[in-house]
């Protein structure tokens, strides 16, 4: 899908028209649409397939020919079918021109929507770096507030196990644990990025544009650094709920030990006493109460002896 946006009134509003300095957003185009982008604006095609790509790595690209920058960051996403991973991250592609900007993606962001509803932080694509560096604020933004949200779910469930172990709540926070890992691999591959373009745009920027570039790197940073101490901790909590459970079954196995240590010598002698070949007291009438309190008393020495070495 194709969304053309152009300037009016102090706000983007939506036009068929690619006329004058506009932003084009691409969210999953088809064949058909990237020819005609590539034909009306005259950029480079992989400058708009390769961002369609989900592995594509982050980086910068100019083209001297015909005077296009492709910046390709990750930006994170929310998944809402809940057996998925909740977030994941996805290759956002922006190309500048001197009258264009496009944003491309293999699917709808939310980084183009929420920069859409924010309409006190938008200006005009006639002014492109610092409309591109407000979409990298964005993004960053959105960076920190799913990291609060991944906080807030890892609590949730690290309550929940608190309560009771169990393979679902386990599954739930190994999922959080990807997001975190993918956030954090992106986040770091972003600020590579980021640190690239800070100093591309240091001689062609005005001083307030460029200390909006860095406030964006200042917010990329502190994503990252959010990302790797929440990281740090998934990491940390599950290796602690797998000590638990295998401190747990050690437990169990050492009771069911104890249980047939103390239940061996009662069938020991039951089983000495059953043979058929003649066997002291046998013909004795308390033959049968003398094993059963001897086979009594074995038990309660031997769960005594057990209990003084804390195997129950």
């Amino acid at each position: 899908m194709v969304t053309i946006y152009h300037w009016e009134n102090g706000g983007l509003k939506e036009t068929d028209q690619l006329t004058g300095s506009c932003w084009i957003n691409l969210a999953d185009p088809t064949t058909d649409e990237i020819t005609q982008v590539v034909e009306q604006t005259g950029i480079y095609r992989e400058f708009v397939t390769d961002p369609l790509d989900k592995d594509e790595r982050p980086r910068i690209e100019t083209d001297t020919d015909t005077d296009g920058t492709l910046l390709i960051i990750h930006v994170p996403y929310h998944e809402s079918h809940e057996n998925l991973i909740p977030f994941h991250t996805l290759p956002l592609g922006i190309v500048w021109t001197k009258r264009h900007v496009l944003t491309i993606c293999n699917r709808q962001t939310p980084v183009t929507s929420t920069f859409l509803d924010q309409s006190r932080r938008i200006c005009s694509p006639e002014n492109r770096y610092r409309f591109i560096f407000q979409i990298l604020w964005h993004s960053a933004i959105l960076y920190l507030r799913y990291l609060r949200d991944i906080r807030q779910r890892a609590d949730m469930v690290e309550q929940d196990l608190h309560e009771s172990i169990s393979n679902v709540a386990l599954m739930r926070l190994m999922n959080i644990e990807k997001s975190m890992v993918y956030f954090t691999t992106s986040l770091k591959a972003n600020e590579i990025v980021i640190k690239q373009l800070v100093k591309k745009s240091r001689q062609v920027t005005s001083e307030d544009d460029f200390d909006m570039l860095e406030d964006v790197q200042i917010e990329y940073e502190q994503a990252l650094a959010m990302a790797s101490i929440h990281s740090n901790i998934l990491t940390g909590t599950l290796d602690t709920f797998a000590s638990i459970i295998s401190n747990n079954l050690n437990n169990v196995m050492k009771f069911l030990t104890s249980i047939t240590i103390v239940l061996m010598l009662p069938t020991l002698l039951a089983s000495i006493y059953g043979m058929n070949v003649p066997l002291p007291g046998m013909n004795s009438p308390y033959a049968f109460t003398v094993l059963m309190v001897l086979s009594v008393l074995l038990a309660i020495l031997a769960a005594f002896l057990l209990a003084r070495k804390k195997f129950f």
